[in-house]
């Protein structure tokens, strides 16, 4: 058995090969405390330790558990976020959302944010480290909660990110005002369901579906509220779904959010809007 051997194992589960080679680095960094530099390098890897790595491709193939709960975190802007069941593994999209909002509260000197279903509190932890920001995440999960709260704790971030269980904005206090409201809310209406990759369905389905036939809901109940709690000049800023720019910009600009732009990712698809109030 050799490395080749169990990127081949996940090609042959229908993984596309770049992306097997990928995930076998991460088993063998994970599993076996083998690094690409060791594999350029030649070293033998221990058959005990190559044996642990084979036998978590094979999980990878048979099930199609996300290589990322099963070692258990996720990379994003150059940190390790733990995950698991209880929480959306994060996507490169996201990076984008989190970059802009940086960036607006960079420019604006902002001090107060709030991440409306912050999951595993990647969005939170990441403006918190990056900016002079405090934020808050809410989530109605307290499952996911903990996980945030875990990995606040790891980079350090006790009294910048906290966290808090709400529904939307059920437990905002009457007297909390915030600068920017930040948001990658569930936007999958459910018909879509069968269309979704196997890994998806790892994640949970209170972070992905809504129950409208749009994917809109909670970009409609979000906005709709955030008027409320934003200070004057503060902004809302979205991840979006396929197709939803332009009824997400309506929305915004219905409640009186105006400067709207929209963002595209790398695969030209509409992907982030902010606006400020």
């Amino acid at each position: 058995m050799t490395i080749q051997d169990i990127v081949k194992i996940l090609i042959e589960s229908g993984i596309e090969p770049n992306e097997a080679n990928i995930e076998v680095k991460m088993l063998l960094e994970y599993f076996a405390d083998f690094s690409f530099k060791d594999i350029i390098m030649g070293k033998k890897l221990d058959n005990k330790k190559l044996d642990i790595v084979k036998e978590k491709a094979e999980l990878r193939a048979k099930t199609r558990m996300p290589i990322q709960h099963i070692i258990g975190y996720s990379d994003f802007m150059g940190e390790k976020f733990l995950v698991n069941k209880n929480v959306l593994i994060p996507r490169d999209e996201t990076e984008i959302l989190v970059g802009k909002a940086i960036e607006i509260i960079k420019e604006n000197n902002f001090k107060t944010a709030l991440d409306v279903g912050t999951g595993s509190g990647c969005i939170a932890c990441m403006i918190a480290k990056y900016t002079d920001c405090r934020i808050i995440g809410l989530d109605v999960s307290k499952e996911a909660l903990n996980t945030a709260l875990d990995n606040a704790s790891r980079l350090n971030l006790y009294n910048k990110a906290i966290f808090r269980k709400s529904d939307i904005f059920s437990n905002v206090k009457s007297d909390e005002k915030f600068d920017i409201i930040i948001s990658n809310p569930p936007y999958i209406p459910q018909k879509e369901k069968p269309n979704l990759q196997q890994e998806v369905k790892y994640d949970p389905e209170i972070a992905l579906f809504t129950n409208d036939e749009k994917g809109l809901e909670f970009y409609k109940k979000i906005t709709k509220d955030s008027v409320k709690i934003l200070n004057q000049n503060g902004y809302l800023i979205f991840e979006l779904g396929i197709d939803q720019a332009k009824e997400v910009k309506s929305l915004m600009e219905f409640s009186g959010f105006k400067n709207i732009k929209i963002i595209k990712d790398l695969a030209n698809i509409d992907r982030v809007i902010y606006g400020n109030i």
